[in-house]
């Protein structure tokens, strides 16, 4: 694999923080590069030797509006126990339903576009149903469950123009821990 030439923006760019537009169909030959170069990034970024190679940090999402495109897609790379992918591509996006129970992530959720490490926890449902468009502009409706629901509302808030240290209580960053599990 070669590793595409992504230019991931950071955090302090104001991009991050405006709302991304709808897509529109068919996809333009840059929006299916642009996924494709977005899945193998991520792949390379959690394969050990890929990783240690080109100095990557791991992600497992990346959101159109992390490279400055402004259009509500993103996608994620799940690796599985067999060293293959679950990939995800998810064209605009809508939360139809969600779990009441919430979770986080013990060790504090990253971000690709938040080089540096953030205490506190991310409240996130547990389950979720997104109905969303494929690459080709079919709709379809994804149940999404722990680690990959987690994903999906980060990449939706990044739709939204919203990072995960803002869903992080700065007074009291390890607020309501109690009423949620942690994965």
């Amino acid at each position: 694999m070669e590793l595409p030439n992504l230019k991931i923006l950071e955090e302090n760019d104001k991009r991050l923080r405006q709302i991304s537009k709808p897509v529109t169909f068919p996809l333009s030959a840059s929006d299916q590069k642009t996924i494709n170069d977005m899945l193998v990034y991520l792949q390379m970024s959690q394969i050990d030797e890929e990783r240690e190679k080109y100095n990557l940090r791991a992600g497992w999402g990346m959101s159109a509006v992390q490279l400055g495109i402004m259009k509500r897609y993103f996608v994620i790379a799940e690796e599985k126990e067999d060293k293959t992918f679950k990939n995800y591509i998810v064209i605009n996006p809508e939360i139809v339903s969600y779990s009441e129970e919430l979770i986080y992530v013990g060790e504090g959720e990253g971000c690709l576009s938040v080089n540096r490490d953030v205490k506190g926890i991310v409240p996130r449902y547990a389950r979720m149903t997104v109905k969303a468009q494929d690459m080709n502009g079919k709709e379809i409706t994804l149940r999404v469950r722990e680690d990959v629901s987690i994903a999906f509302q980060h990449e939706i808030d990044h739709l939204n123009g919203i990072l995960f240290v803002d869903r992080i209580d700065p007074k009291n960053p390890y607020k309501n821990q109690e009423k949620m599990r942690e994965i």
